[in-house]
C-alpha cells in the first residue's frame, strides 16, 4: 500500500489549521477543559512558524495536517540543545505511527542541525505522552517536588 503521508515544514498560511489541531489535541488531556494560562496561542503559533531559529514540522495525510511538532534552541540554552516545545497528533490518528514518524523526522533535523541533546517538559499527569516519549528513547529527569511538569531528555545520536 502506498501512503500519502508527508512530513514537511508548516507554511505560514496553515497557522489557523495548526491552532485548531493544537487545541483539539490539548483538550484530550484536560478532562475539565483546557486551563486559561494566559498564553495567546494564535500569536505563539504565528511566531513559531515565522521564526528563523526554529522549526515547525507537520505530518500531512490525505492533504490534511494531522500532527505537528515545534522546536528550537531554548532562550539562553546551549547551542547543542534543542527544546521540543509542542508535539501533537490528532486524537483520531493516535496509534497510527504518525507520532513515531514525526518524531523520527524531528530527530533527523536535530542531527542535521548539530544538536546533541533534546529536552521537553510534559505534564506529570499526561501518562500517554510520557509513555510515547519513553518508547522514542526519552528519559525522565528527577522531578522537582510539587511541579506540574516533568523534564525529559533525548540523546540526539546517529541512530
Amino acid at each position: 500500500m502506498i501512503s500519502d503521508r508527508v512530513i514537511r515544514t508548516v507554511l505560514p498560511t496553515e497557522v489557523e489549521t495548526v491552532i485548531t489541531l493544537h487545541a483539539r489535541a490539548r483538550a484530550t488531556y484536560y478532562p475539565d477543559g483546557v486551563p486559561d494560562d494566559g498564553t495567546d496561542w494564535p500569536a505563539a503559533w504565528r511566531s513559531a512558524v515565522a521564526r528563523r531559529d526554529g522549526h515547525v514540522l507537520c505530518a500531512v495525510e490525505r492533504g490534511r495536517i494531522v500532527a505537528l511538532a515545534s522546536f528550537r534552541t531554548p532562550e539562553g540554552g546551549p547551542a547543542e540543545t534543542v527544546k521540543l516545545f509542542q508535539f501533537h497528533v490528532d486524537p483520531d490518528h493516535w496509534r497510527s505511527g504518525l507520532g513515531t514518524a514525526l518524531h523520527t523526522a524531528c530527530a533527523e533535523q536535530w542531527r542535521a542541525d548539530g544538536r546533541r541533546t533534546a529536552v521537553l517538559d510534559v505534564r506529570v499527569d499526561n501518562r500517554r505522552a510520557q509513555a510515547f516519549y519513553g518508547r522514542c528513547g526519552w528519559t525522565v529527569e528527577p522531578a522537582a517536588p510539587g511541579g506540574h511538569h516533568l523534564r525529559m531528555t533525548y540523546a540526539v545520536t546517529g541512530e
